[in-house]
């Protein structure tokens, strides 16, 4: 399943969670000790486990067994425990399905906007498209849905990087490069943290032709979304102006938001 080293959840937990009305505690427990795991970067040992989730040592070690046999953790030869391959499954599934659940809100932003929508994760050091929805205009952008891009280059990188502590961003651009696809690609380190400084000042991000020429891209984060997401809409420069980006923001903004609570939504009860 796509992730990023920026959570998007609370890593600061002080105790476990109260069961839900009509839930299973030990269900909910294990789940929440699969999310601070993911937290502290999937690996950890019992006794932070405790410290975190404020769970006994044996009720710790007993669900640890559990989601061992299970696959969904696995005990490293320093006996420390790490999330599981089995996961993988659960992650990819849920990650297609993510796409599916975001069309509708891509599909009011082409309604709104009239250019095309786009939704991407944040999948290790790279940036993943998961869905789109095209634009109605006979010169629209395309973007396949799977490709893969790398975030320096791309409105929907400095949006899904932006509140990435400096370091963390120095360390991924130094693993990927920085190549350059347009004259007006950023290519340092220092200029890409500029960058993000103006996504965080802005409230957006922008691909001005550093991706393709003639291309600009407008995108924002979700909020609180399970995984490090972004929506953006992109289209011909001569059509994405300044003029154009202030009536489209406020719009890309607003959709963000209901897409995040649709997404922290647990649905109809069973």
């Amino acid at each position: 399943m796509p992730t990023s080293s920026a959570s998007t959840t609370d890593a600061a937990k002080t105790s476990a969670p109260a069961p839900a009305s009509g839930g299973v505690q030990s269900l909910e427990r294990a789940f929440d000790l699969l999310e601070r795991m993911a937290d502290a970067g999937g690996e950890v040992g019992l006794s932070e486990l405790s410290a975190s989730s404020g769970l006994p040592l044996p009720t710790i070690h007993r669900l640890m067994r559990t989601l061992v046999a299970c696959g969904y953790v696995r005990q490293q030869p320093n006996r420390r425990y790490a999330l599981g391959p089995r996961l993988i499954r659960l992650g990819e599934s849920a990650s297609r399905l993510l796409g599916t659940w975001a069309r509708p809100y891509l599909a009011r932003l082409v309604e709104e906007t009239g250019e095309t929508a786009n939704m991407a994760l944040l999948d290790g050091d790279e940036v993943v498209y998961v869905a789109q929805v095209p634009s109605k205009h006979s010169m629209r952008m395309f973007t396949e849905v799977g490709r893969r891009v790398l975030p320096h280059s791309t409105g929907v990188g400095k949006a899904l990087l932006a509140h990435t502590p400096p370091d963390e961003v120095r360390a991924l651009l130094a693993r990927t490069g920085m190549p350059a696809a347009t004259e007006k690609t950023i290519t340092t380190a220092d200029g890409f943290l500029d960058a993000l400084d103006e996504v965080r000042r802005a409230g957006y991000a922008v691909d001005d032709n550093e991706q393709e020429i003639g291309v600009r891209c407008l995108a924002v984060s979700v909020p609180d979304s399970p995984t490090a997401a972004a929506i953006s809409i992109s289209g011909p420069a001569g059509r994405v102006t300044d003029e154009a980006t202030r009536l489209i923001v406020p719009v890309l903004q607003q959709v963000a938001a209901e897409l995040s609570t649709a997404l922290a939504s647990s649905g109809p009860s069973a």
